[in-house]
């Protein structure tokens, strides 16, 4: 094996080590069959796909794997994560639409159909802190983030456009390609890689790619129901009346 493939195996197999892939996960993420063991030994070469697998899933220049760049990382992901649809009400004013566990589930293979954001209830709110930017609510799934927030809580979180907005103490809603979650993010040296973080320790923080984070929302507000745990229905019901008798006591003191 002569130097110039023995260095481009070595950088393949940094790449692995580096995302913490055993052979057969790695192997997976490339789409390959079965393991990269053999890529790994030399027995068999890199191909085209893996190389293009390399630089979607990675970031990696394939120039820095075949040796003729320092320039590891190609920043093909520009960091926006603004929303895929902005909903509003019959004035044409922006309003902040309620996403419960069970429609968390659907939320990220339905991001961009506006019919499906028509069947989640939605609300104003005519407080300065709601104002000047896009807002959403979401039902916390899980103990997680305790103690900060409880189970079945809502939190409201301010649409975020790009990740190079990221604050370091904030708590986001962090909408992935499979799912939503809300933690906290740490930025990693490694640009393409980005921290998730729960608030409670019993949870392991664990590492995602920029690129699959589809939008995010940084949470500034939330809302605490006694409710019925077991009753998806009865909690939306309680919300909704909370925040239209909220929303009419705002008005009123408009008014007065």
């Amino acid at each position: 094996m002569d130097n110039f493939t023995n260095q481009t195996i070595q950088r393949f197999k940094q790449i692995r080590e580096e995302n913490h892939f055993t052979q057969s996960d790695f192997a997976k993420v490339l789409h390959i069959k079965n393991s990269t063991a053999d890529i790994e030994r030399g027995k068999t070469k890199i191909s085209g796909k893996v190389v293009s697998r390399l630089l979607q899933e990675f970031g990696i220049n394939p120039l820095w794997l075949f040796g003729e760049s320092k320039q590891k990382i190609i920043q093909l992901y520009t960091g926006d994560v603004s929303p895929k649809v902005v909903t509003v009400n019959s004035q044409d004013n922006e309003n902040i639409v309620l996403v419960n566990v069970k429609a968390a589930a659907g939320y990220p293979h339905n991001i961009q159909d506006i019919d499906w954001y028509q069947q989640l209830p939605a609300f104003d709110l005519p407080l300065p802190e709601y104002r000047n930017a896009t807002y959403r609510g979401f039902q916390v799934e899980g103990d997680s983030m305790l103690p900060v927030l409880e189970p079945k809580e809502w939190v409201i979180g301010r649409a975020v456009t790009n990740l190079s907005e990221l604050a370091a103490n904030a708590i986001y809603v962090v909408v992935l390609e499979d799912s939503v979650v809300v933690k906290k993010i740490r930025k990693n040296e490694e640009a393409s890689l980005l921290t998730l973080i729960s608030l409670n320790t019993e949870y392991l923080p664990y590492t995602i790619q920029t690129h699959q984070v589809v939008e995010l929302w940084e949470v500034n507000s939330k809302l605490s129901f006694n409710i019925d745990a077991n009753s998806d229905t009865t909690s939306l019901k309680q919300l909704q009346d909370a925040m239209i008798a909220l929303t009419s006591e705002v008005r009123s003191l408009k008014t007065n």
